[in-house]
């Protein structure tokens, strides 16, 4: 009897007992980001109501199209591309405004909503820590909401561009020059890595003392506590030092910074934008925004498991 062929390798049975462990460990965090979608529809409604909004708006200028694309002739190639791109520009600077202020309010409201309405006592009663459920509201504007821009941002740039073909061949113009101009892996590209670098990477401090207000504000005016600190180190250093350190670190911060954003002032998806995710990866500003995040999301699990409802 052949006993080898029988043998299931070892290495395949540890698979299958990883299997369930993994599964276990995954399923709450699966859930609590799912909990967030279900009770939070805005996350995926506003940045849906803007594209609806701009792509009416864009579909009411298509009837200028013709009589723009034959004053654009006169143009050099690279006047002429930067025309032709700018609606594109302005739709995915839509998108990015839009989710970055429906992040910043739900960061804002994640954790306080829950003990004002005093739900925090039925999900505190689930097997689901403070841990994770701190995470799962950290994943909507870190993960959930830039890959809902960059596809929201693609399918409405993709519909601009077949509107704009279907009006250029009804009046009889080339659509081959108009998508030469326009390059849609380019500006998803662009897109996609302008808001992994700042709106995740850059932008996760602000998102963990959001979060962290949130957890541990006992009124209502968030707003109030999520500004005013930050403010009075500002007013603070200026009148005892009369420098500006923070607040210039706070701006730079916001706005990615020179390592994120080699060309400021212009938009990602560009022609002609150059990457440097070396230098950026590399950036000290980059780590310590991060871990001063990862601690401000700590300190709002803490608060999580010790404030009772309001």
């Amino acid at each position: 009897m052949n006993t080898e062929s029988n043998a299931v390798p070892e290495s395949s049975l540890d698979a299958r007992e990883n299997a369930p462990t993994i599964e276990r460990a995954t399923r709450p965090f699966y859930w609590s980001v799912r909990r967030e979608l279900w009770e939070n529809r805005a996350i995926y409604i506003a940045p849906l109501a803007a594209a609806g909004v701009y792509l009416f708006a864009f579909l009411i200028g298509m009837t200028r199209l013709p009589d723009k694309m034959r004053q654009l002739s006169a143009l050099d190639p690279m006047e002429q591309q930067h025309a032709i791109i700018m609606p594109y520009e302005f739709a995915a600077g839509l998108m990015m405004a839009t989710t970055l202020i429906v992040a910043g309010f739900y960061c804002l409201d994640a954790l306080h909503s829950e003990r004002r309405d005093r739900s925090i006592l039925f999900w505190k009663s689930l097997p689901v820590s403070d841990g994770i459920t701190v995470l799962s509201k950290a994943s909507i504007p870190l993960v959930i909401q830039p890959l809902l821009t960059v596809a929201i941002t693609v399918v409405t740039q993709f519909i601009m561009l077949l509107l704009s073909s279907a009006v250029l061949a009804g009046h009889g113009m080339s659509v081959a020059t108009y998508w030469a101009q326009v390059s849609l892996l380019q500006m998803s590209l662009g897109l996609f890595y302008h808001l992994f670098t700042v709106h995740v990477l850059m932008h996760a401090p602000f998102y963990a003392w959001f979060l962290l207000i949130s957890g541990w504000a006992r009124g209502v005016a968030i707003l109030v506590w999520a500004f005013v600190p930050p403010l009075a180190i500002i007013i603070v250093e200026m009148l005892v030092f009369n420098t500006s350190h923070f607040a210039n670190m706070l701006r730079s911060q916001l706005s990615g910074g020179a390592e994120a954003i080699p060309f400021p002032g212009r938009m990602p998806i560009e022609p002609g934008m150059e990457f440097t995710p070396g230098h950026f990866l590399l950036s000290p500003r980059l780590w310590i925004g991060l871990a001063v995040g990862a601690a401000f999301l700590f300190a709002a699990a803490r608060f999580r498991r010790n404030r009772e409802p309001i």
